[in-house]
């Protein structure tokens, strides 16, 4: 068992590396020195990266690919993909150059609304808590002009608060629920600090209402947050063609195509073990590009899969159909993403990845977000139900075999020439190398 040790985040990066090798590992030099090559030559950069989370030791290195040649409601755009999965920047290129040929993609923004709640226990006349809400509403915008003063100005604000009675499912428990518009920032510090506001001004202000005995006075808040869920927050993402515009090297029948397409989605509408895994290729190609401009994937991931379960059932977030000969593939998403605030402005990564899209509105971001969610699914099931998906991913994946067995350059050669005419597989990789190394 490793020695616990008091006082560790008070020690220098160089100290914390130190005791991590020598408490960790056997090869305690070899260790400090992989960690230290993953340092930024630039001191100051490296300074920034530290201090953007705590006990930092090193950077933990992503690939930045990019997927060009997408055309979103008539505007050209290059993709910045932040991801270490093999074949996910390539196959958002393929469905782009293929959705490039056929008018493109289609977005639209349906809703931009995110939610923040109050949490707190009451235990008293229900009628006098609404008399009391109703009175005192007014002050909770009041109370909170310092914190929205800059927000108004860009447009956006508290949109409404209402009060919520969850009685029927926890004893006692009420919500102030409140809605929130933040334009170009994503907003979670904003809206954190008026709901930490709105409870204090709910505190205070009971203690002063003369309806309530001294016990319905002491409301307990329990916690003030913002909610990951924003299922007002939601962009469309579309293609359509006629049918018989399908047709390339690997759909020789594409009314064939579309109708194992279409069933394709439909299985994973109806059947959760399939809707997860349709579902996470989606978030393959958001998360890269919600990564990669400095935005919070955790929270997307979180609020998507809510929102795949929203009708009671985890289903595909995507949908397909044939209707009067054309085929079309949509998704509605909800997507909390800002371009102002957080990284956005700090990680030099994140600058160009933004610049390289144009400098976007949060909205805009929105749109090309789910545009990669649905590139990327659409991809997989284009290979799924044409070639089958491991010929593409495999032959991805063949660099990965061949770094972790340190091929050398004569050897990769000859393992890619083989492989153009076999069939790729970690054994047989394997195999082949050692064959070769005889």
């Amino acid at each position: 068992m490793p020695k616990s040790i008091s006082g560790f985040s008070k020690l220098s990066k160089e100290e914390k590396i130190n005791w991590i090798a020598a408490t960790h590992f056997a090869n305690a030099e070899e260790v400090v020195q992989t960690i230290k090559k993953y340092w930024n030559t630039d001191a100051s950069l490296q300074k920034l990266h530290d201090e953007f989370i705590e006990n930092t030791i090193t950077n933990f290195y992503l690939p930045l690919g990019v997927a060009p040649n997408f055309t979103i409601n008539g505007k050209n755009y290059t993709i910045p993909f932040a991801v270490e999965e093999s074949s996910v920047v390539a196959a958002a290129s393929k469905a782009a150059k293929f959705w490039g040929n056929r008018g493109g993609f289609k977005a639209t923004i349906i809703n931009t609304e995110k939610i923040g709640q109050v949490h707190f226990i009451y235990n008293g006349d229900k009628e006098k808590l609404n008399t009391f809400f109703s009175q005192i509403k007014p002050k909770f915008f009041s109370e909170t002009e310092g914190i929205t003063k800059n927000m108004q100005k860009r447009g956006g604000g508290i949109l409404d608060i209402i009060l919520k009675d969850k009685t029927a499912d926890l004893d006692n428990y009420y919500q102030l629920h409140a809605t929130f518009e933040t334009k170009d920032s994503m907003g979670a510090n904003f809206i954190n600090s008026c709901l930490e506001q709105f409870a204090k001004t709910l505190k205070d202000e009971a203690q002063t209402f003369d309806a309530f005995t001294e016990d319905e006075k002491n409301i307990t808040v329990v916690m003030s947050i913002l909610s990951n869920y924003v299922p007002n927050c939601v962009v469309r993402a579309e293609v359509s063609c006629n049918v018989s515009e399908l047709a390339e090297k690997h759909i020789e029948n594409p009314q064939e195509f579309a109708e194992k397409f279409v069933q394709a989605v439909r299985i994973a509408e109806i059947e959760p073990y399939r809707a997860v895994t349709h579902n996470k290729g989606i978030m393959n190609g958001i998360d890269a590009v919600v990564l990669a401009t400095g935005n919070d994937f955790r929270a997307v991931e979180a609020g998507v899969h809510a929102y795949a379960s929203k009708d009671g059932q985890y289903s595909s977030l995507s949908h397909a159909k044939i209707e009067d000969g054309i085929f079309t593939f949509w998704m509605e998403i909800p997507l909390a993403l800002g371009t102002v605030g957080g990284l956005t402005s700090l990680h030099p990564m994140v600058k160009i990845a933004l610049e390289m899209l144009g400098k976007p509105s949060a909205q805009e971001l929105m749109q090309i977000v789910a545009v990669a969610g649905l590139a990327q699914n659409f991809a997989a099931l284009r290979s799924l139900t044409t070639t089958g998906i491991q010929q593409g991913h495999m032959k991805m994946h063949l660099m990965n075999i061949l770094n972790q067995f340190k091929a050398t350059e004569d050897e990769r050669k000859q393992v890619v020439k083989h492989f153009e005419k076999n069939t790729v597989t970690h054994s047989a990789v394997v195999d082949y190398l050692a064959e070769i190394r005889k």
